[in-house]
């Protein structure tokens, strides 16, 4: 994690401008995504992080082309910057193609996925070496004694011992850990210039999930690619992000460098999710939960979507939807409380000691 890469705007490989998704569905249609805009640098790591629902999947997927059948972009544009084979710098909206279009064109080839449980993103009836040689022979038509040499290479790049014997063998055959460096392998057989990661390790153990960060995060090194991770879990956002977008309820609620965020947050969401974050070393026995839950998508949203949980609410989060204020850096929050007309609060004092342990433990001074 780097948090002094610099976001030139001549780096960027993705940027997203006011996105809009719905889906139809039996009770009414669902605006799962308002008004998202975001951008991704080469060789930069972001987080989108949020409760379930909070519209994550759903802006990933966008991007991948596998939106639901029953979703709907309304407006907005995600556009792809990349270098095609002659060198030469393009741009593609990918809003404007089919989902068939992004697939065949993009996916694999120039942005790739690492799904969270890899046994629903492997086939059971195929040998692990086919598997990741069928992107290779698709994209780059290339024969299969090239395919296989690569393979081989790969299975040792993401730490898979033993390749040949690897190679031939089924993913039930595998451990969990193996079977997700196995998926990244496949994610990485094209060297995609985007690698999109949506909660990579939840279905793993704690000590396999230190291993699988901390090798995207060396292959990312190596490779030189920008990561996008889909988590809830602030613990993994903190290991590898340089850049945080913060969802609540289809939008963006707060977005920043890393030190920004997690040490200076200044949306009540954001100091709920980070008060909610366990701590072994606590004088408290009770874990901290944002009370209320999300609103129904389905109903006309009022103001902040926010408001109704928020404590700090004031009368003008029931009335109208707070902008996006700049509040230094690369430091932007969606809230009325940073206006400069609204009273000054003050963060809990619980979190406040949490952020002052957390800055101890990443050996950042005031």
């Amino acid at each position: 994690m780097d948090n002094n890469v610099k976001r030139d705007k001549n780096d960027r490989v993705l940027y997203i401008r006011d996105l809009n998704i719905s889906f139809r569905t039996g009770y009414g249609v669902v605006r799962a995504i308002r008004g998202v805009k975001l951008d991704l640098f080469k060789g930069e790591t972001i987080a989108i992080v949020g409760e379930s629902g909070s519209g994550k999947s759903v802006t990933v997927k966008t991007i991948m082309g596998i939106l639901d059948s029953n979703g709907t972009i309304d407006s907005g544009s995600i556009i792809f910057r990349y270098k095609d084979e002659n060198g030469e710098l393009k741009e593609t909206d990918l809003v404007k193609m089919s989902q068939k279009q992004i697939r065949y064109e993009f996916c694999g080839k120039r942005i790739a996925m690492v799904f969270q449980d890899p046994m629903t993103s492997l086939d059971p009836t195929m040998t692990i070496g086919r598997q990741i040689m069928e992107p290779m022979i698709e994209h780059y038509h290339i024969s299969k004694a090239e395919a296989k040499e690569k393979t081989m290479s790969l299975l040792e790049e993401v730490g898979i011992d033993n390749p040949d014997k690897r190679f031939k063998q089924y993913p039930h055959e595998l451990s969990g850990g193996m079977r997700q460096r196995v998926v990244i392998a496949i994610a990485l057989a094209c060297d995609p210039e985007i690698l999109i990661c949506d909660e990579p390790t939840t279905a793993l153990d704690v000590t396999i999930q230190a291993k699988i960060l901390e090798l995207i995060k060396e292959l990312q090194t190596k490779k030189g690619i920008s990561v996008i991770y889909i988590t809830h879990d602030l613990g993994v956002v903190a290991k590898v992000a340089d850049y945080v977008a913060v969802m609540y309820a289809g939008r963006i609620v707060e977005k920043g460098r890393i030190d920004e965020v997690f040490y200076d947050p200044r949306h009540p969401y954001t100091w709920g999710l980070l008060s909610s974050m366990p701590d072994t070393d606590t004088s408290s026995d009770r874990l901290f939960a944002i009370p209320g839950t999300p609103p129904n998508l389905l109903e006309k949203i009022n103001g902040d979507a926010f408001a109704p949980r928020n404590p700090y609410a004031l009368n003008i989060d029931y009335k109208e939807e707070p902008q996006m204020y700049d509040v230094g850096g690369q430091h932007r929050v969606a809230s009325w409380l940073c206006d400069p007309r609204a009273p000054k609060v003050e963060l809990p004092v619980e979190l406040v000691e949490k952020l002052e342990k957390m800055k101890k433990e990443a050996g950042i001074n005031e």
